[in-house]
């Protein structure tokens, strides 16, 4: 612990206090810092306005370990805040998330003006800490090794009034050389059936339409509870909830994809033709290395089965370039495979050490100069391949969901931007009509570029919703109060390649 003399002194608290989330890394630390916002609001606290920058009383830090300098980027923000602590009686800094629950011993050795530092496994127990910290005059350092309570119990604030991340699982039981996630997120532990479900009910009464299904490898959900089929289950079961619309999940094992997840993708019609599965690489010796516990073989049947099933299904992945011991055979086999596949997008990652991992200390590390040209080969063989998939869905009538945020020249284009069932990015027309976000509209694709589409006529239909109301009741609820600070909530479906981590355990 450190002295009282590294913080600011306490203050009358009784006046509204603001706080800041900042966020990085995967879906599941997004989702955490939603539950962080949601317990911070119900002990009385007030997001900080937008771009306030380090001025809210209270600025939390939810940090990821799986960048190579993840490290470096938080202690440097740290600094950066250290001369405003100095000078503003009162305000707290809390560090949470994997790199805490790493390095729980330095951050307060290296930042003493850090007031808490939790772990992922005690998200619940931030407000008590800053409060225990407050009336203490000293940092409270607490790191729980398990579980404590399931994270979906908590309250949680959602950035989005249309759609929802739902965790089904925490934890991953998989031991991937290159990834540190399961030794800080631990065992994978799942929820009931019946809790999942009433939460996605809870959502979509409050107006959501679409749910994401999250788990660090969703497709092993039934593990813990003994259930080898209970992910199609619960896939088939949230396609009898009325009023959803749309299921996305992320992101699946290959070891884990069994056949009745394509049939009950297939046969449910809110499911979307959309899979998001990590290949990582496709040589078998470096799968072996990165102790994946699937080959190129499996790989390809799985995406063979699925575009039997789901014809029009948009497949994307992660990869890994440059894993210790990859020779240029080994790399011609990843090449191989994008051919093969035909992903619609592919998230591709220049492998770098990652301290506390088995590949981290393995022979054959690759030169960076090698490394990066092999990477550069790869994102313009992807690249070509996601423009003539894409070129394919010119002349499709397809129904988009209206999104918030996606098309980032809308204003000067005079368009809006919508996701379609198979989550490719639209960007449309401004109809006459208004359209909200959550709203369904049907267009006509008519221009392909490598990253989205174009339905450059005029809208076909419109269609409002109950999430179109929710995004609006909303939107007027936020008009009346200080704007809100985002928590880098990364879009919705497949996150862009940078800087956003796809999923549990890709690396950059």
């Amino acid at each position: 612990m450190t002295s009282s003399s590294d913080r600011s002194p306490a203050v009358d608290v009784l006046s509204t206090r603001t706080y800041e989330i900042r966020t990085y890394g995967c879906q599941m630390n997004v989702h955490d810092s939603e539950r962080l916002a949601g317990l911070l609001e119900d002990a009385g606290y007030v997001r900080a306005p937008e771009g306030s920058d380090g001025e809210a009383d209270v600025v939390v830090f939810n940090t990821c370990a799986v960048r190579e300098n993840a490290d470096n980027k938080l202690y440097g923000n740290l600094g950066h805040l250290a001369p405003k602590k100095a000078s503003r009686p009162g305000m707290q800094i809390a560090v949470g998330g994997c790199l805490a629950q790493k390095d729980r011993d330095t951050i307060v050795k290296r930042a003493p003006w850090v007031d808490v530092v939790f772990g992922t496994h005690n998200i619940g127990k931030l407000p008590v800490l800053l409060e225990r910290a407050r009336v203490q005059e000293e940092a409270q350092v607490e790191i729980a090794e398990s579980l404590e309570a399931f994270p979906s119990t908590l309250p949680t604030r959602r950035e989005s009034a249309y759609a929802a991340w739902v965790s089904i699982s925490v934890g991953c039981n998989n031991t991937c050389t290159f990834c540190i996630v399961p030794a800080l997120r631990g065992k994978e532990k799942d929820r009931r059936p019946g809790d999942i479900l009433a939460e996605i009910e809870a959502l979509v009464a409050e107006g959501v339409s679409e749910i994401t299904l999250l788990g660090q490898n969703v497709n092993a959900y039934g593990s813990d509870i003994g259930d080898r089929e209970a992910f199609s289950k619960l896939l088939r079961a949230c396609g009898k909830i009325d009023g959803l619309e749309r299921v996305r999940f992320t992101s699946p094992h290959p070891r884990d994809f069994t056949d009745d997840v394509i049939a009950a993708m297939a046969e449910t019609p809110n499911v979307m033709p959309q899979l998001h599965m990590p290949l990582q690489s496709g040589s078998d010796p470096v799968l072996k290395a990165m102790r994946r516990s699937y080959r190129q073989e499996r790989f390809l049947g799985i995406i063979e089965k699925v575009r039997a099933a789901i014809p029009h299904a948009a497949i994307s992945t992660d990869i890994i370039v440059g894993f210790p011991g990859e020779t240029e055979e080994d790399f011609q086999q990843t090449l191989h495979v994008v051919r093969e596949a035909r992903f619609a997008q592919a998230f591709t990652f220049q492998y770098s050490k990652r301290p506390g991992t088995p590949a981290a200390e393995m022979d054959g590390q690759i030169p960076k100069k090698v490394v990066q040209e092999r990477y550069e080969r790869l994102v313009a063989l992807q690249e070509e391949i996601s423009w003539e998939e894409n070129k394919k869905q010119v002349g499709r009538t397809l129904e988009l969901m209206v999104a918030e945020g996606e098309g980032r020249k809308d204003d000067t284009t005079h368009r809006l931007s919508g996701r379609a069932p198979d989550n490719r990015l639209v960007h449309f027309t401004k109809p006459d009509q208004e359209v909200r976000p959550g709203d369904v509209v049907t267009v006509e694709v008519t221009y392909a570029a490598p990253h989205h589409l174009l339905a450059e006529g005029p809208v076909l239909d419109v269609r409002h919703t109950r999430a179109g109301d929710a995004w609006e009741k909303r939107t007027a609820e936020k008009a009346a109060k200080p704007a809100g600070v985002l928590l880098g909530l990364p879009k919705v479906g497949v996150p862009e390649p940078l800087p956003a981590v796809s999923g549990g355990c890709a690396v950059d």
